[in-house]
């Protein structure tokens, strides 16, 4: 049985109505990032996973811009 541990931080953009949010998931292969980029209005969602802690911050950001 695959056991996740979870974190995660969600921010809204101040100009564009969209949530960006960034969750470690870890299990007994290694750790994942997922990085998330939500448009309620419009019910889409964008979702990019990641192996390097580096490149998935990177992509929160950018999605901040």
């Amino acid at each position: 049985m695959c056991k996740e541990k979870i974190k995660g931080i969600c921010k809204d953009h101040y100009t564009k109505k969209c949530e960006v949010s960034i969750i470690q998931l870890v299990n007994h292969v290694g750790e994942k990032f997922k990085v998330t980029k939500r448009v309620p209005e419009l019910n889409t969602a964008e979702t990019k996973i990641f192996r390097s802690k580096k490149e998935a911050i990177g992509q929160f950001e950018e999605w901040l811009e």
